[in-house]
């Protein structure tokens, strides 16, 4: 739990600023990845990779910074209807103080947010974003959002496993999300992951385990 909410239910609520979980490319990464760095050498807070999407762009992904705000609610607003709804249950606009707080106050201990930046109409900017937040002792939450002109890129594969190499450097051994049943491209990145997975279905929601050892 985190400041009394679980922080499934925060993002459910809230945009997450891009730390959501959402429709985004599903299809796997993109064929060109970049090596990952061994784990004695991640540093969380400078994190840096470079990618190439499917199309033959280069996607930066780097550790989110505090001068990524304005760039990020840019990308924020680019958002539609279905795939707000499908990664926060809802379709919200507006956000409280605390909540921003919160999205934006990354530690890079027991908060890591990774940006993804690629370059459209010759600028660069942010066009997904993935976090994990740590719930308990060894545990933590992972989410993602990748704004719907560059979906089916895969760039959710992407982010998920470099938040993976992060989460194993930092000592976790779990990452849990709350995914909707109808979300199968977010359903899929997990499964593509290869990382060991579980899912157990509630009513409204899919519980999804992944193992990092």
């Amino acid at each position: 739990m985190m400041g009394g909410y679980s922080f499934g239910r925060i993002v459910a609520s809230v945009r997450n600023w891009f730390g959501g979980g959402g429709s985004h490319g599903a299809n796997g990464a993109p064929a060109a990845a970049a090596a990952p760095p061994a784990l004695e050498q991640v540093d969380a807070r400078n994190y840096e990779a470079t990618e190439k999407l499917r199309d033959g762009r280069t996607l930066a992904i780097r550790a989110f910074r505090p001068g990524d705000r304005a760039a990020l609610e840019t990308a924020a607003a680019r958002l539609s209807t279905q795939t707000l709804y499908r990664r926060f249950f809802t379709v919200k606009r507006h956000f409280s103080e605390r909540e921003k707080k919160f999205f934006l106050n990354v530690d890079f201990i027991d908060h890591v947010a990774l940006m993804a930046w690629a370059e459209d109409d010759g600028q660069e900017i942010i066009v997904a974003g993935g976090r994990y937040v740590v719930t308990e002792p060894g545990k933590a939450e992972v989410a993602f959002v990748v704004i719907d002109p560059f979906q089916g890129q895969g760039i959710g594969s992407v982010l998920m496993r470099h938040l993976a190499i992060i989460a194993r450097a930092a000592g976790l051994d779990e990452l849990v999300a709350e995914v909707l049943p109808e979300n199968k491209p977010m359903l899929k990145v997990f499964a593509k992951s290869g990382l060991r997975m579980t899912t157990a279905s509630e009513p409204e929601v899919a519980q999804v385990s992944l193992k990092l050892h």
